[in-house]
This record gives C-alpha cells, sequence and structure tokens, in this order.
C-alpha cells in the first residue's frame, strides 16, 4: 500500500467528488437497509394477523381481545429497534387505521421505493467515483508522459519502448482499477457491513455474534491469499512488459525479419514469452479462484446458522424471536453476501495496482541527468562555441568518446567534422544540443557555459539534422515544419526546396499533404533524409547542425543540396559531420577526429598538403568512388 500513496495528490484534487461518492455510497446503502426492518414487519404482521384469526374462531370475544392487547404490545416491543424512518412508517400505518391488505400492500410499495431511491443514489454513487478514476486516469497518463520527454538521451538507451509503453497502458489501468472500483466497493463494503452489524446488534446481540463467527476464517484467508497475489502480479507485470517489447521490436523491425525469413524463429521466441506470461497469469487465477468459492461457503453458513439458531430461538420462546426477526438475518446475511464476497476483488484490485504503481514510481522518481539550472539563461545565440578541454564518456557504455578536446568555432564558420565510424563526431552535436554533459572540462555558447542556458531555448536556436532519421506519421507538411507553430504548405515548401525535395514531393499523390507513414516507410532513404533536412532549415536558425545527412543521396543530388545550402548557410554557424569529404563545399575548417581526439585541422587544401590522416582518407575515399564529385 506504500506506493499508491503517490495518487493521494490526485484524491486531494478531486476531493469534491471523492466525498460527494462516499456520500451517495452511504445514502444508498441506507436506504437498502430499510429494506429488511419493512419486510420484518410485514412477516411479523402477516403471522399476527393469522393469529389473530385463529384466536377468533377458537375463543370468545374477551379472550380474543385479551390476545390482540397481547399481539399489540409484543409489535410495539418488536419495532423498537427499528430505524426511525421505519418507526415513523409503521406508526403511520397503525394509526390510518387500514385493512390488512392495504397494510401489505402499502408496504410492498414501500419496498419498491426503498430499492429505487437505492438505486438512484447508486447510480449517482458510479457516476462521482467512477468518473473520478477516469480523470485521475487521465491526469497521470499525462504525468508519465510528460516525465518521459523530461528524461535523458541515456534513459532511453537503458530502458525499451514496450516496457514504456506497458507501464504508461496497463499499469495505469490497474491504477485506475484502485482510485474508482476498489475505492467505491471498499467504502460500498464498509457502509453495508456498517449498517447491517449495526441493527443486526440492536435487535439480537448474541444471535449476531453466532451468524457471523465464519467471517474471522474470511479474514485470514484474504490475508493469506493477498500476499501471494502480491508476488505474483509483480512478476506478470514484468512478463507482460518483456511480452510488449517483443512485440514492438518485431513491428518495427518486420522488413528485416521478412528479408532474412525469420517469420518463424519469431513467432516462436514471442510464443516463449507468452506461454511464460499464460502460465503465470494462469497460475494467479488459480489463488484468487480460492476467493469465490470461500465466500459461498462462509455465506452458506451463516444463513445455516440463521435459520437454525433463529428457530430453535422461535421453538423455545426465548430472546424475544420471532420469524420476522429470522427473516430480517436472513435479508442481512443476503445484503453481506457480494460486499463480503467483494473483499478478495478488491484486495486483489488493491495488489495489483500497488504493483503497478511501484513500476510508475520507478520512473516517476528517476531524475533526469540533464536539467535546467535555477536560474536558466535565455539569450539569442549568435553561434559562437568553445570546447575546452573536454573528455566524455558514455554512462550505459563506458566508451571514452572525446578526450581532451578543444575547439573554438566563430560566429558564421563552417566547420567540416570527418573522421572514422567510433571517432567521436556524432557526440560533439549531441553535446551541443545537451543530450548529455561533458564528463569533464567546459562547453561554451556565446562565452556562457552551457550548463547555464535554458535548455528549451538552446534546442529551440539550433537546426538539427540527426544521423538517426525519424519522421512521423504525419503530412509532409508537418513533418517539416514538426518544431513550427503554424503548419502552412509555403513555409513547408521553401524549406524542403533547400534540401532539393520539393519537386518530388510535388509528384506525391497529394503533394505536401501527402501522409507519410510510420517512421517514414513509404518514402526512400535519400527522400526522408533530405525532408529531415528541410525540417531543420524550416526556421532561420543561427547555428545549424548536420550529421552524416547524406549517406542515402546519389552524387547529383547530393551536388546539387550543397550548392543550396552554401546560400542558405550563409552568414550561420554550420558544422556538417560526415565520414565522407565533399570537395564542392567551401569549409572554412575541417576538423579530423581519430579516437576522440583532433588529430588534424584545416582547409581541404592544406591538408591534402601536409599528407597526413586527412590525405589517407580521402585517397581511400577515391579509390572507392566516394569523393562527393558528380559522376555521371
Amino acid at each position: 500500500m506504500k506506493y499508491l500513496k503517490a495518487v493521494n495528490k490526485y484524491f486531494w484534487k478531486y476531493k469534491w467528488r471523492l466525498l460527494l461518492g462516499m456520500l451517495f455510497i452511504i445514502l444508498s446503502n441506507y436506504f437498502r437497509i430499510l429494506s429488511p426492518q419493512v419486510t420484518g414487519f410485514v412477516v411479523n404482521t402477516v403471522e399476527r394477523e393469522l393469529t389473530t384469526q385463529t384466536a377468533n374462531k377458537v375463543s370468545s370475544g374477551r379472550v380474543a381481545a385479551t390476545q390482540a392487547k397481547e399481539i399489540s404490545g409484543n409489535q410495539k416491543s418488536d419495532t423498537a429497534n427499528y430505524d426511525i424512518l421505519v418507526k415513523k412508517y409503521i406508526r403511520k400505518l397503525d394509526t390510518s387505521h387500514q385493512s390488512f391488505g392495504r397494510k401489505i400492500a402499502f408496504s410492498g410499495i414501500t419496498l419498491l421505493l426503498l430499492a429505487v431511491i437505492g438505486g438512484i443514489f447508486m447510480f449517482l454513487m458510479r457516476q462521482t467515483i467512477i468518473v473520478m478514476s477516469r480523470h485521475i486516469e487521465f491526469d497521470q497518463k499525462n504525468e508519465i508522459f510528460r516525465h518521459y520527454q523530461l528524461l535523458d538521451t541515456a534513459f532511453y538507451k537503458t530502458h525499451s519502448t514496450g516496457d514504456l509503453m506497458s507501464r504508461m497502458a496497463e499499469d495505469v489501468s490497474r491504477v485506475r482499477m484502485y482510485t474508482g472500483p476498489a475505492i467505491m466497493y471498499l467504502g460500498n463494503l464498509l457502509a453495508t457491513i456498517g449498517f447491517s452489524l449495526y441493527f443486526m446488534i440492536r435487535k439480537d446481540a448474541l444471535l449476531t455474534l453466532y451468524v457471523l463467527a465464519p467471517l474471522p476464517i474470511l479474514a485470514v484467508t484474504i490475508y493469506m491469499v493477498n500476499t501471494i497475489i502480491h508476488k505474483r502480479s509483480e512478476r506478470i507485470q514484468a512478463l507482460l512488459s518483456s511480452l510488449t517489447t517483443n512485440a514492438q521490436e518485431s513491428y518495427s523491425g518486420i522488413r528485416v525479419i521478412k528479408s532474412f525469413v525469420q517469420e518463424s524463429a519469431m513467432i516462436r521466441f514471442f510464443t516463449a514469452n507468452s506461454e511464460e506470461y499464460r502460465k503465470n497469469a494462469i497460475n494467479l487465477s488459480k489463488v484468487e479462484a480460492i476467493y469465490f468459492p470461500s465466500m459461498g461457503l462462509i455465506i452458506g453458513l451463516s444463513t445455516l446458522l440463521t435459520i437454525m439458531i433463529g428457530g430453535f430461538y422461535v421453538i423455545h420462546g426465548t430472546h424475544h424471536a420471532d420469524l420476522g426477526t429470522i427473516t430480517e438475518f436472513i435479508i442481512y446475511i443476503t445484503m453481506l453476501t457480494f460486499p463480503v464476497s467483494a473483499i478478495g476483488w478488491v484486495a486483489s484490485m488493491i495488489q495489483r495496482a500497488s504493483a503497478s504503481q511501484k513500476r510508475l514510481n520507478e520512473f516517476l522518481e528517476t531524475v533526469p541527468a540533464i536539467q535546467n539550472p535555477p536560474h536558466a539563461i535565455s539569450q539569442p545565440l549568435t553561434g559562437h562555441i568553445s570546447f575546452e578541454q573536454v573528455d566524455f564518456i558514455y554512462p550505459n557504455t563506458g566508451i571514452h568518446a572525446l578526450r581532451n578536446f578543444n575547439l573554438k568555432i566563430r560566429k558564421g564558420e563552417k566547420i567540416a567534422v570527418i573522421g572514422r565510424t567510433g571517432s567521436g563526431k556524432t557526440t560533439l552535436a549531441q553535446l551541443l544540443l545537451r543530450f548529455y554533459d561533458p564528463t569533464h572540462g567546459l562547453l561554451r555558447l556565446d562565452g556562457k557555459d552551457i550548463k547555464t542556458l535554458d535548455i528549451h531555448n538552446l534546442r529551440s536556436q539550433i537546426g538539427y539534422v540527426p544521423q538517426d532519421v525519424f519522421l512521423f506519421s504525419d503530412s509532409v507538411t508537418g513533418n517539416i515544419l514538426f518544431g513550427s507553430d503554424k503548419k502552412t504548405e509555403p513555409p513547408a515548401r521553401k524549406a524542403a526546396s533547400f534540401a532539393s525535395v520539393d519537386q518530388e514531393i510535388l509528384q506525391f499523390s497529394s503533394g505536401f499533404d501527402t501522409m507519410i507513414g510510420e517512421r517514414g516507410v513509404t518514402l526512400s532513404g535519400g527522400q526522408k533524409q533530405r525532408i529531415s533536412i528541410a525540417r531543420a532549415l524550416s526556421k532561420d536558425h543561427e547555428l545549424v547542425i548536420f550529421d552524416d545527412c547524406l549517406s542515402a543521396v546519389d552524387a547529383r543530388t547530393e551536388k546539387e543540396i550543397i550548392s543550396r545550402l552554401y546560400g542558405y548557410l550563409q552568414q550561420k554557424t554550420a558544422i556538417i559531420i560526415t565520414h565522407r569529404i565533399f570537395t564542392l563545399f567551401e569549409f572554412d575548417r575541417i576538423i579530423v577526429l581519430d579516437q576522440g581526439r583532433i588529430v588534424e585541422t584545416g582547409t581541404h587544401a592544406g591538408l591534402m598538403a601536409m599528407n597526413g590522416y586527412y590525405t589517407r582518407l580521402y585517397e581511400q575515399q577515391q579509390q572507392t568512388g566516394e569523393d562527393g564529385q558528380t559522376r555521371d
């Protein structure tokens, strides 16, 4: 239960709905609890009427009158422990001198009205508490999603998408069962038991004790079974996350699966995971199945004890018991059947919700490694960049990506960062966007430590083309103008022209309104890259970073894009990260990286003259035909 304290803030937020719901629970059970008393009065009335008629047939008028007085006295004694409303109702019937038939008819109508009133309050109870749980579900999902957005890149590298989705969907749904049905049924249980015990004890405390004697057995059963349920629920939720991850990866990688003809292998893998989940879920269901037979047995014993002991009382004329008392107690026991049987259900829901909330708390309590400082600075960026003795080690793998890295970039410079795979090129982009912070050293933008700058303001001023292109299931315009508030075609077309993809987009079925499939599955690799470039160019950024963004385009298109980029990047600071050497683009400097260090720096001509590391890269590229020149 300690994990569920995290949802108390929602109960406070919707306190009026919760309080109204509890009030409706009390009123619903109050009007329902009057029915056994009215029914007991009817049974006693019928019994006395039959007794009076029999007495009239065999006795003289004086004896009959004496018996009538005794019956009247007994009736007053019987109703002494009834609720005040029932007392007023009986008094009203007695003073109106209604016939026996009319009394029975009015009592039947009264029972119907009590059922209708109780039903109305039950409807209102559900409209307040269940609706409250839906509001809480909505708020909790939004809280989790917002927190997911704040978590740093390292977190997403160590947690699977399937697990994240499972926690937001399945675990939140289980918590909703606690904030709604469990709370409602628990309140209903307490109200029903409270009212029933109160009137049962007032009627006959000793009979109540006999009738409810089996309940301690129920309490022990619930305690033992709930302990098992809690442990198994945690195991099942973990297996469900694994199953969801397996399915999500299969859907995302379906083309790879099909190309390697691994459908059968993936089915076997999924079936094995699914079988493990099925076995654990069935075992949990078997444990939960103990509840309901136990409820039925205990309620049956209570009903049997009521009839047997109450019957002895009536036969021997002790404890002022009568048929009405037995009838009332049987109805009380029947009314307790569902609430008592719901104890196991409610306990199971609470245990499952506790296990789910524990999983949610693990993420909600995760503090992002990258956060805004208390007094974050928001200022326009001009493009001055300074790396000062920067070291960086990836936290999840321990890879030493940058070593004593020093680099100064002035406003308006066009810098190429070249090196083999794993040399630390992409790390520079991720540090500039503050996806990570340097392990050691300082990174300054316009003279300010990047850690003092507002993260959202910083990233909104940098145009970034990632190495791994990601497009959303949206229109072409929506994808290009992803970072803009207004998504109209003219600015999207302008950005697409800079990326040399506008003419191809116009040939799509709906032009710029064409819907792109999930992750851009309907487009070629080159089209996806160029739309990603257009997205980075859609706003007038002072700093633009291209991370190996032309690997999927042909040489002719590459030349066209570079020529257009050259015009766009005038007066802007640009960092082009690539493993290929572009001789068509006039860079102010070319930075050559190897194992996280700058091994050479200079212009293309200067580096070629040095006949060093850069020259060898260029010659290897020439041999493989990747020189960036136009080839027909």
